[in-house]
């Protein structure tokens, strides 16, 4: 069995908040228990609300958030054990990322072959001639003409700026490429392109690719797993294929049901309740607060992982039951 390209084990983060007492600040639970490991050339998509812990589980993945409790494992190698020098260099070169918003993603004041070529200088790989030999070779892999090389990301119109981004994330070679939220910034026009270019770059490259988004139907295509996070906890993990009509933990089909599709009407099962805060979660799973199915034992306990078939896992004390539609769910809430 191949080794992952990185594991998350029990990783917790946690933030001290500006509320609460003068000695006792309020603590923020941004990840909780977050177990995950990325296979070669495998794409993880990872959804969820806003606030619901997805940008800083990126950002533990790329070495950028250290974790409060639990491990990051690089390349077979425990991210947060490592001297400085040698953690940088690990996760530099084994990891690229691709921001939200390339206008401030990239430095203004530097031309599209210099931004290219930093990463190659910071790391020392290569001769000056290789590294500007790779600087015309990540221009051509994305799409971009090499008369662009000299110009600055003003110049640039989003989707090309996306590009010189994805590509400089390229630059090292990277194992992994953790994408946040990659096309919001960007024009519907622009999107389809953006995507289509990291679908290619994966199949080409072998990239090991988490992507992260609240466009749901993207997550699905783009991916091979999809992950649902909820008041930063992993709810479920399922297939791709699975998580539209077979998922099975209420929070997944609820979010998933309220996504638009081209065919099928919109049918969102409706959810009440109260909104649980990260500083104070509620006791046991957290969404019970907003769950049709809740009960007592909801409460009293946070449940672990059932497995739900091959490559499918999910949190739950009273699943959604297996092949149970979305207008069966909508009936069993009214």
């Amino acid at each position: 069995m191949t080794d992952p390209v990185v594991e998350l084990r029990d990783a917790h983060v946690v933030h001290r908040a500006r509320s609460g007492g003068l000695f006792a600040r309020d603590r923020v639970y941004a990840l909780t228990g977050a177990d995950l490991s990325v296979a070669p050339g495998e794409t993880v998509g990872v959804v969820g609300e806003s606030g619901c812990g997805k940008s800083t589980l990126a950002k533990v993945l790329v070495g950028v958030q250290r974790p409060t409790s639990g491990t990051v494992v690089v390349d077979g190698h425990d991210l947060w054990t490592m001297k400085p020098g040698e953690r940088r260099a690990t996760v530099g070169e084994g990891v690229g990322m691709i921001f939200q918003d390339p206008s401030t993603a990239l430095n203004r004041r530097l031309t599209v072959r210099q931004i290219l070529r930093d990463p190659l200088d910071v790391h020392r790989r290569g001769t000056p001639a290789a590294r500007e030999e790779r600087v015309r070779e990540l221009m051509s892999l994305v799409g971009l003409p090499g008369a662009l090389a000299g110009a600055l990301p003003g110049q640039l119109s989003g989707g090309q700026r996306q590009r010189v981004a994805i590509a400089r994330a390229l630059a090292l070679e990277p194992a992994l490429v953790v994408a946040d939220e990659p096309t919001s910034a960007l024009d519907v026009s622009v999107r389809a392109q953006i995507l289509n270019l990291l679908l290619d770059l994966k199949e080409r490259l072998n990239l090991a690719l988490v992507f992260v988004s609240h466009d749901i139907q993207t997550v699905r295509r783009m991916s091979d797993r999809v992950i649902t996070m909820y008041l930063g906890r992993i709810v479920e993990e399922a297939p791709s294929d699975d998580v539209l009509d077979r998922a099975r933990h209420p929070y997944t089909r609820a979010l998933f049901s309220a996504t638009p599709g081209l065919l099928d009407p919109i049918d969102p099962i409706p959810l009440v309740g109260p909104v649980p805060s990260a500083t104070h979660p509620p006791s046991g799973c957290p969404f019970r607060t907003r769950c049709w199915k809740a009960d007592a034992v909801c409460a009293e306990a946070m449940p672990e992982f059932e497995p739900g078939g091959e490559g499918h896992r999910f949190r739950c004390h009273r699943p959604v039951r297996e092949g149970q539609t979305t207008h069966e769910l909508v009936q069993e809430v009214s």
